[in-house]
Protein backbone atom coordinates (compact mmCIF):
# COMPACT_ATOMS: atom_id res chain seq x y z
CA UNK A 1 0.00 0.00 0.00
CA UNK A 2 1.11 3.67 -0.41
CA UNK A 3 3.05 4.84 2.23
CA UNK A 4 1.65 8.16 1.89
CA UNK A 5 -2.14 7.34 2.66
CA UNK A 6 -3.05 7.85 6.01
CA UNK A 7 -2.22 5.29 8.66
CA UNK A 8 -4.87 4.93 11.40
CA UNK A 9 -4.26 3.10 14.86
CA UNK A 10 -7.62 1.43 15.44
CA UNK A 11 -8.15 0.96 19.24
CA UNK A 12 -11.14 -1.26 20.48
CA UNK A 13 -11.28 -4.36 23.05
CA UNK A 14 -14.18 -6.53 21.01
CA UNK A 15 -11.72 -8.38 18.73
CA UNK A 16 -14.64 -8.70 16.25
CA UNK A 17 -15.20 -5.60 15.67
CA UNK A 18 -11.20 -4.40 15.28
CA UNK A 19 -10.63 -6.77 12.66
CA UNK A 20 -13.33 -6.03 10.82
CA UNK A 21 -12.54 -2.33 11.03
CA UNK A 22 -9.41 -3.15 9.77
CA UNK A 23 -10.55 -4.71 6.84
CA UNK A 24 -12.96 -1.78 6.20
CA UNK A 25 -10.65 0.52 6.70
CA UNK A 26 -7.45 -1.16 4.60
CA UNK A 27 -10.22 -1.85 1.44
CA UNK A 28 -10.69 1.91 1.49
CA UNK A 29 -6.98 3.23 1.12
CA UNK A 30 -6.10 3.87 4.62
CA UNK A 31 -2.93 2.19 6.40
CA UNK A 32 -4.24 0.41 9.21
CA UNK A 33 -2.54 -0.79 12.86
CA UNK A 34 -4.72 -2.01 15.99
CA UNK A 35 -4.17 -2.42 19.38
CA UNK A 36 -6.93 -4.03 22.30
CA UNK A 37 -6.57 -1.62 25.07
CA UNK A 38 -4.99 1.57 25.97
CA UNK A 39 -1.54 0.12 27.48
CA UNK A 40 -1.43 -1.81 23.42
CA UNK A 41 -2.12 1.49 22.02
CA UNK A 42 0.57 3.60 24.14
CA UNK A 43 3.05 0.96 22.74
CA UNK A 44 1.67 1.48 19.51
CA UNK A 45 2.21 5.45 19.67
CA UNK A 46 5.67 5.40 21.50
CA UNK A 47 6.86 3.64 18.00
CA UNK A 48 5.45 4.92 14.93
CA UNK A 49 4.00 7.95 13.87
CA UNK A 50 -0.15 8.16 13.07
CA UNK A 51 -2.48 10.46 11.54
CA UNK A 52 -5.68 10.00 13.22
CA UNK A 53 -6.84 7.15 16.13
CA UNK A 54 -10.03 5.72 15.96
CA UNK A 55 -11.07 5.02 19.87
CA UNK A 56 -13.26 2.98 21.71
CA UNK A 57 -14.15 4.94 25.02
CA UNK A 58 -15.15 1.64 27.06
CA UNK A 59 -12.61 -0.34 27.68
CA UNK A 60 -11.12 -2.76 30.52
CA UNK A 61 -8.20 -0.19 32.51
CA UNK A 62 -7.72 3.20 30.96
CA UNK A 63 -10.83 4.18 29.51
CA UNK A 64 -10.85 5.54 26.21
CA UNK A 65 -11.59 9.01 27.26
CA UNK A 66 -8.89 8.88 29.45
CA UNK A 67 -6.33 8.53 27.05
CA UNK A 68 -7.74 10.54 25.10
CA UNK A 69 -7.49 13.50 28.02
CA UNK A 70 -3.79 12.38 28.46
CA UNK A 71 -2.66 12.34 24.78
CA UNK A 72 -4.46 15.80 24.14
CA UNK A 73 -1.89 17.09 27.17
CA UNK A 74 0.99 16.15 24.96
CA UNK A 75 0.02 16.81 21.13
CA UNK A 76 -2.66 17.09 18.33
CA UNK A 77 -2.63 13.71 17.23
CA UNK A 78 -6.76 13.86 15.63
CA UNK A 79 -9.27 11.35 17.67
CA UNK A 80 -12.68 9.59 16.30
CA UNK A 81 -14.18 8.39 19.51
CA UNK A 82 -16.66 5.49 19.23
CA UNK A 83 -18.97 4.27 21.69
CA UNK A 84 -22.27 2.90 22.46
CA UNK A 85 -23.39 5.83 24.57
CA UNK A 86 -24.94 8.01 22.49
CA UNK A 87 -26.76 10.72 24.73
CA UNK A 88 -25.77 14.15 24.34
CA UNK A 89 -23.94 14.59 27.54
CA UNK A 90 -22.00 11.56 26.62
CA UNK A 91 -20.96 12.87 22.94
CA UNK A 92 -20.25 16.36 24.83
CA UNK A 93 -18.15 14.82 27.50
CA UNK A 94 -16.17 13.50 24.83
CA UNK A 95 -15.60 16.24 23.11
CA UNK A 96 -14.61 18.11 26.41
CA UNK A 97 -11.85 15.60 27.09
CA UNK A 98 -10.08 16.56 23.66
CA UNK A 99 -12.02 14.36 20.70
CA UNK A 100 -12.10 15.61 17.13
CA UNK A 101 -15.15 14.01 16.55
CA UNK A 102 -17.91 11.11 17.97
CA UNK A 103 -19.49 8.77 16.76
CA UNK A 104 -22.20 6.33 17.99
CA UNK A 105 -22.36 2.31 18.12
CA UNK A 106 -23.67 0.94 15.85
CA UNK A 107 -23.27 2.86 13.01
CA UNK A 108 -22.71 2.68 9.31
CA UNK A 109 -19.24 2.06 7.97
CA UNK A 110 -19.08 4.38 4.81
CA UNK A 111 -19.94 7.13 8.08
CA UNK A 112 -17.02 6.06 9.79
CA UNK A 113 -15.11 7.08 6.37
CA UNK A 114 -16.63 10.28 5.86
CA UNK A 115 -15.85 11.40 9.52
CA UNK A 116 -12.22 10.43 9.51
CA UNK A 117 -11.95 12.34 6.07
CA UNK A 118 -13.44 15.46 7.82
CA UNK A 119 -11.37 15.33 10.37
CA UNK A 120 -7.89 14.49 8.35
CA UNK A 121 -8.99 17.31 6.23
CA UNK A 122 -9.22 19.69 8.82
CA UNK A 123 -5.78 18.89 10.00
CA UNK A 124 -2.63 21.43 8.49
CA UNK A 125 -0.30 19.75 6.15
CA UNK A 126 3.26 20.07 6.51
CA UNK A 127 5.56 21.63 4.16
CA UNK A 128 6.36 19.48 1.49
CA UNK A 129 10.21 17.90 2.53
CA UNK A 130 13.34 19.01 0.16
CA UNK A 131 13.84 17.76 -3.04
CA UNK A 132 17.06 16.46 -1.74
CA UNK A 133 18.93 15.67 1.50
CA UNK A 134 22.89 16.39 1.58
CA UNK A 135 25.51 14.79 3.91
CA UNK A 136 29.41 15.35 3.53
CA UNK A 137 29.97 14.67 0.36
CA UNK A 138 26.79 12.74 -0.55
CA UNK A 139 23.44 13.69 -1.62
CA UNK A 140 20.50 12.11 -1.72
CA UNK A 141 17.51 13.08 -4.26
CA UNK A 142 14.16 11.91 -2.40
CA UNK A 143 12.07 12.19 -6.09
CA UNK A 144 14.40 10.08 -7.66
CA UNK A 145 15.68 7.35 -4.92
CA UNK A 146 19.22 8.35 -6.10
CA UNK A 147 22.63 8.27 -4.33
CA UNK A 148 25.64 10.67 -5.41
CA UNK A 149 28.78 11.02 -4.07
CA UNK A 150 29.99 14.59 -6.05
CA UNK A 151 28.77 14.00 -9.70
CA UNK A 152 29.00 9.71 -9.22
CA UNK A 153 26.25 7.73 -8.96
CA UNK A 154 26.12 5.57 -5.58
CA UNK A 155 24.36 1.90 -6.35
CA UNK A 156 21.71 1.12 -3.74
CA UNK A 157 19.47 -2.10 -3.14
CA UNK A 158 15.93 -1.46 -2.73
CA UNK A 159 15.74 -2.24 0.51
CA UNK A 160 18.94 0.55 1.46
CA UNK A 161 17.13 2.94 -0.96
CA UNK A 162 13.31 2.57 1.18
CA UNK A 163 15.50 2.84 4.52
CA UNK A 164 17.33 6.06 3.16
CA UNK A 165 14.34 7.42 2.03
CA UNK A 166 12.63 6.99 5.29
CA UNK A 167 15.03 8.82 7.31
CA UNK A 168 15.98 11.54 4.71
CA UNK A 169 12.42 12.46 5.13
CA UNK A 170 12.84 13.25 8.62
CA UNK A 171 16.21 14.67 8.39
CA UNK A 172 17.56 15.51 11.87
CA UNK A 173 14.93 13.46 13.63
CA UNK A 174 14.90 10.45 15.15
CA UNK A 175 12.96 7.43 13.92
CA UNK A 176 12.33 4.25 15.84
CA UNK A 177 13.25 0.65 14.04
CA UNK A 178 9.51 -0.27 14.17
CA UNK A 179 8.58 2.95 12.14
CA UNK A 180 11.74 2.12 9.47
CA UNK A 181 10.91 -1.19 8.68
CA UNK A 182 6.87 -0.07 8.65
CA UNK A 183 7.58 2.97 6.24
CA UNK A 184 10.27 0.51 4.07
CA UNK A 185 8.02 -2.63 4.77
CA UNK A 186 10.97 -5.01 5.52
CA UNK A 187 8.92 -8.24 6.58
CA UNK A 188 10.16 -10.08 9.31
CA UNK A 189 12.68 -8.94 12.08
CA UNK A 190 13.10 -5.47 13.17
CA UNK A 191 16.66 -6.02 13.26
CA UNK A 192 16.70 -6.00 9.47
CA UNK A 193 16.79 -2.35 9.93
CA UNK A 194 20.29 -2.96 11.32
CA UNK A 195 21.35 -4.79 8.88
CA UNK A 196 20.71 -2.62 6.33
CA UNK A 197 21.83 0.37 8.37
CA UNK A 198 25.21 -1.12 8.55
CA UNK A 199 25.44 -1.94 4.45
CA UNK A 200 23.79 2.47 3.80
CA UNK A 201 26.89 3.16 6.40
CA UNK A 202 29.67 1.38 4.12
CA UNK A 203 28.45 3.32 1.39
CA UNK A 204 28.53 6.97 2.73
CA UNK A 205 30.27 6.94 5.73
CA UNK A 206 34.30 7.71 5.85
CA UNK A 207 34.74 5.67 8.46
CA UNK A 208 31.50 3.17 9.35
CA UNK A 209 32.42 2.48 12.80
CA UNK A 210 32.11 6.05 14.03
CA UNK A 211 28.93 7.24 11.21
CA UNK A 212 29.02 10.95 11.13
CA UNK A 213 25.56 10.96 9.41
CA UNK A 214 23.53 8.15 10.03
CA UNK A 215 23.78 7.34 13.68
CA UNK A 216 22.12 5.57 15.99
CA UNK A 217 19.18 7.30 18.47
CA UNK A 218 20.18 4.64 22.25
CA UNK A 219 16.87 3.56 23.14
CA UNK A 220 14.65 4.49 19.55
CA UNK A 221 16.33 3.77 16.48
CA UNK A 222 18.83 6.01 14.06
CA UNK A 223 18.84 9.46 12.54
CA UNK A 224 20.08 10.53 9.26
CA UNK A 225 21.85 14.21 10.07
CA UNK A 226 22.62 16.26 6.99
CA UNK A 227 25.46 19.45 6.90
Amino acid sequence: MDSSEPHLLVVDDDARLRELLRRYLTDQGFRVTTAGDAEEARARLASIAFDLLVLDVMMPGESGLDLTQSLRRDGRLPILLLTAMAEPEDRINGLEHGADDYLAKPFEPRELVLRIRNILQRVPQPAPPAAEVRFGACRFDLARGELYRGGDAVHLTAAETALLAALARRPGEAVSREALSEEAQFSGNVRTVDVQVTRLRRKIERDPKFPRYLQTVRGTGYVLKPD
